[in-house]
C-alpha cells in the first residue's frame, strides 16, 4: 500500500486518449480520477456516464477544484497550450498527450508558462518505458556497440480512411499539425533521438497519395545528428496493412534493431546473438490507433506522481518533447523548400 495519499488528477478533453489516461489513472494505488471537462455541456454529460466522475464543460469551474493536482491533457494536438496556460496559472501540474504542440512557438510559450508557474510539465511518450527500449538504451549509453553510427526510424503504418472522416481535426494542420509523422510517427522519432541525440539537419518529403485529408500520409527524410552520424526516418498512414514500427541503431561494434517495442536483433561483436529481449507489453499501433493497453500509460503517470513528490523532472520533459517536434516541423519546411534544412 501507498504510505501517500493518492494524488487527484482531472482530465481535459475526453476522446479515446482519455480513455487510456483514466485506465491507467484507476488502476495506480498512486493516483486518483477525481473529474474531467468535455468540450460542451452535452459531451460532458456523456463523460459523465463514460468515466464515472464530475465532468464539467466549463474550464474555470474545472480548474477551481481543490481536489485536482495534476491535469491530463487529452484534447487535439493543436489545442495542448490554452488548456495548459490556464491549468498552470492555477498551480496544477501538467501531463500532456503528445506532441507537445504544432508549432515550437506553441511549445515553447507552454514551456514556459510552467516554469513560470512553478508547476511539473511532463509529455507522454509512454514508448520509452518499454523493456526492449529500455535494455537497447542501456547498451548504447554503456558503450556496448560502440561509437554511434546511423540510426533509422520506420513507422509505416495504415489508417483506414474512416479514422480521418470520424474526426474534424485529425489530418489537420491546425488541430494535427499535419498528420503521419507528427501524431503516428512522433513516438519513434522521439526514442531515434532520445537516442543518437539531437539532430542538425534534415532533408525530407511529405506527400498525401491516399487519404483525403491536408497533411502527409507518407514520408521519408535523410538526418544530420550533430555527433557527425546519419539517419533515416520513413513513416506513413497508406501503407496497408501497416508494420510494426521499427528502429535501427547501428554503431562500430554491432547493432540493435526494435520492432514493436521488442529486440529482433541483437548483433553485437564478442557477444552471443540475442533476441526478443524484454516484452511486448504496451502494443503497437501500426494499424489501429487503440491496440495498445494503458500499462505504460500507468507508469508514466506514476512517473510524473513521483516527480511531484520529490520535485525531481519527469521522465519526459517539456524540452524533451520539443526535440522530436522540431525535427518533424524541419521535415515538413524541407519538403516545402525542397532543400535541405539546418535545425536550431
Amino acid at each position: 500500500m501507498t504510505k501517500y495519499k493518492p494524488l487527484g488528477f482531472g482530465i481535459i478533453g475526453t476522446g479515446a486518449i482519455a480513455g487510456m489516461h483514466a485506465a491507467a489513472i484507476n488502476a495506480s494505488e498512486e493516483t486518483e480520477l477525481v473529474a474531467v471537462l468535455s468540450s460542451t455541456e452535452a459531451r460532458a454529460k456523456l463523460a459523465e456516464e463514460k468515466f464515472n466522475v464530475p465532468a464539467d464543460h466549463d474550464i474555470d469551474l474545472f480548474l477551481s477544484r481543490k481536489d485536482i493536482d495534476v491535469v491530463c491533457i487529452c484534447t487535439h494536438s493543436g489545442n495542448h497550450l490554452e488548456p495548459a496556460i490556464a491549468a498552470a496559472n492555477v498551480g496544477k501540474h501538467i501531463l500532456l498527450e503528445k506532441p507537445i504542440e504544432v508549432s515550437t512557438e506553441r511549445a515553447d510559450e507552454l514551456i514556459n508558462s510552467c516554469e513560470k508557474a512553478g508547476v511539473k510539465l511532463g509529455v507522454i511518450f509512454q514508448n520509452r518505458l518499454k523493456p526492449g527500449y529500455l535494455k537497447l538504451k542501456e547498451a548504447v549509453q554503456s558503450g556496448k556497440i560502440g561509437k554511434l553510427l546511423m540510426g533509422t526510424a520506420a513507422i509505416n503504418w495504415y489508417r483506414d480512411p474512416s479514422y480521418y472522416s470520424s474526426s474534424s481535426w485529425k489530418g489537420t494542420k491546425d488541430g494535427d499539425g499535419g498528420a503521419a509523422l507528427i501524431n503516428q510517427g512522433v513516438h519513434t522519432i522521439d526514442l531515434l533521438l532520445d537516442i543518437m541525440g539531437d539532430a542538425e539537419a534534415v532533408y525530407g518529403q511529405v506527400k498525401t497519395m491516399v487519404h483525403k485529408i491536408e497533411g502527409e500520409d507518407l514520408a521519408t527524410a535523410i538526418v544530420n545528428f550533430k555527433n557527425g552520424a546519419l539517419g533515416t526516418i520513413t513513416g506513413g498512414t497508406s501503407l496497408y496493412p501497416g508494420n510494426p514500427e521499427r528502429l535501427e541503431i547501428y554503431g562500430e561494434k554491432g547493432n540493435i534493431i526494435l520492432e514493436g517495442g521488442k529486440i529482433v536483433a541483437w548483433n553485437i561483436k564478442g557477444e552471443e546473438s540475442e533476441v526478443n529481449a524484454g516484452t511486448d507489453i504496451g502494443g503497437s499501433g501500426a494499424s489501429d490507433p487503440m491496440a495498445i493497453d494503458f500499462r505504460l500509460h500507468q507508469i508514466q503517470i506514476e512517473d510524473m506522481v513521483e516527480a511531484i513528490r520529490n520535485n525531481g523532472k519527469p521522465v519526459v520533459t517539456g524540452q524533451d518533447a520539443k526535440r522530436s517536434l522540431a525535427l518533424i516541423l524541419g521535415i515538413y519546411q524541407s519538403s516545402m523548400e525542397n532543400k535541405k534544412v539546418n535545425l536550431k
